[in-house]
């Protein structure tokens, strides 16, 4: 953990992504609590990476609004990563509370009030989220001790100009709108959408969609019944959400504020609950604990004592628990990995080669393949190699790492690689001239296993490599890459 971030001195991490770490930071200056957020070290070098991540910090400097995350500053590191440093939310975030407990239907309410007026802050200055969810909905408490929800991590964010000319297909499965899924331009009515797709989460208690890829995303099928006999709801709320959850947005509400208004009429009268519309402070969720002192500088502050454990709410606690779970299990996955052993593997010809964790090597092919081709009198067979923790490690929907090297023929490199809808984000092509020729390089993140790299070389005038590689963690996808080699080619 670092001692300071720029001038703020360091409590401990908060959370961690993909692309940043969240750390709890004291602005001494201020006298106050605040998150500092900064890229990750394996992106920093990332151009296109980089840029997005400073255009968050500038989305939200442009909406005023208690319902966005506020950002403060923003500054760069020693070793030239930046940082964005925002409020912190001390009430945790939306995931937080429904793991525990859950919400009433008026405090459901309330969230979607308060998410809506912040995404419609966000439209009326042009910027999308696009991806809204229980973990980028932020609970903070106010001046007078209110509690009040905000929406935060504007990672995908975009303006509306560009959005309308150029969308890259990314987001989170479950409630990402069927347009965005499909990388089609984007309105304001994405955002609606998943709006709804949280709506129903907390009133439900369930999530309207479990969709495993972006790809199932795209084809949804018509909403699902939001009533039940254990929770029912009047037919006029149902129609209200089903009629956001459209998979055609020509059918969905004109606006965000439009779907939160008729919300409000529709459930207004329809919930006998003693429960009162405002937020309650939870004491037990993330608090920053004490400041530090002359006499207790920032590295000797004891960490404040952890939340006691309570009653989930059965309804939501297997959505979010298969969260936790999948998260968590990649996260073991990627530090067993690391700590494996590495085994260099050949060809049957000894034209390629590759380093891979010992691992990967339980299912193992080395007799070559026959790439596709369009004509049917090109049937030649040319020198290949693939290694996998699972002999279907290949298959879409699973979870398992490896490597495919596979020699083509090819004068010129493609314009395109192969494409993973099932993945959340997809990094622009990169171009670049190494060792084996020059190459073409697309990084995926966000798959069922992590990460998954596409990268064809030109390693002859005639000749192509293709190399394919999943991976739980950028760091051994990058490793594995650069331990590709060629003989005799």
């Amino acid at each position: 953990m670092p001692a300071r971030l720029g001038r703020y001195a360091v409590r401990r991490r908060i959370g961690a992504g993909g692309f940043a770490t969240v750390w709890l930071a004291y602005d001494e200056q201020l006298d106050s609590p605040v998150a500092v957020k900064v890229l990750a070290d394996n992106w920093a070098g990332d151009l296109h990476v980089r840029r997005r991540f400073l255009e968050e910090g500038r989305y939200l400097r442009k909406v005023e609004s208690p319902h966005v995350v506020p950002v403060y500053d923003a500054g760069e590191l020693d070793d030239g990563r930046p940082y964005l440093v925002m409020a912190y939310a001390d009430q945790g975030t939306l995931a937080d509370r429904l793991e525990v407990e859950g919400l009433t239907p008026d405090q459901a309410l309330e969230v979607v009030r308060q998410v809506g007026a912040g995404l419609q802050a966000l439209h009326d200055r042009d910027i999308l989220h696009r991806d809204v969810k229980p973990a980028n909905v932020l609970f903070r408490t106010g001046s007078t001790g209110e509690v009040y929800a905000m929406v935060g991590d504007l990672g995908l964010g975009k303006a509306l100009d560009v959005s309308s000319r150029l969308t890259m297909i990314a987001g989170t499965p479950s409630f990402v709108a069927p347009e965005q899924a499909q990388g089609e331009p984007l309105d304001a009515r994405a955002d609606q959408y998943s709006l709804a797709a949280l709506a129903f989460l907390m009133l439900a208690g369930r999530a309207p969609y479990a969709h495993g890829s972006l790809a199932a995303a795209a084809a949804p099928g018509p909403p699902p019944a939001l009533s039940t006999p254990g929770r029912p709801f009047p037919e006029t709320v149902c129609q209200v959400v089903t009629r956001a959850l459209a998979p055609d947005r020509e059918h969905r509400w004109p606006s965000v504020l439009a779907f939160v208004e008729a919300l409000t009429a529709a459930l207004d009268g329809s919930t006998a609950v003693a429960a009162p519309p405002t937020l309650p402070r939870d004491p037990h969720l993330t608090q920053p604990g004490p400041a530090p002192t002359a006499d207790r500088p920032p590295g000797d502050l004891p960490d404040p004592a952890p939340p006691p454990r309570r009653r989930r709410s059965p309804a939501v606690a297997a959505t979010v628990g298969l969260v936790a779970l999948v998260a968590g299990g990649a996260a073991g996955y990627a530090v067993q990995q690391e700590s494996d052993a590495r085994i260099t593997l050949t060809d049957s010809t000894a034209e390629l080669s590759v380093t891979v964790p010992q691992a990967w090597q339980r299912a193992v092919g080395r007799d070559g393949w026959t790439p596709p081709s369009d004509s049917a009198r090109d049937l030649a067979t040319y020198a290949a190699l693939s290694a996998g923790t699972t002999r279907d490690w290949t298959r879409t929907t699973s979870r398992a790492q490896g490597v495919f090297l596979g020699v083509l023929p090819g004068t010129r490199l493609p314009t395109h690689v192969p494409q993973h809808p099932e993945c959340d984000h997809a990094q622009p092509a990169t171009d670049d001239q190494g060792p084996l020729g020059a190459s073409v390089t697309v990084v995926y993140s966000g798959c069922p296993g992590g990460f998954t790299v596409e990268r064809v070389v030109q390693v002859a005038g005639n000749l192509l490599l293709w190399v394919q590689v999943r991976s739980a963690d950028h760091a051994t996808a990058n490793a594995v890459l650069d331990s590709v080699d060629t003989s005799g080619i």
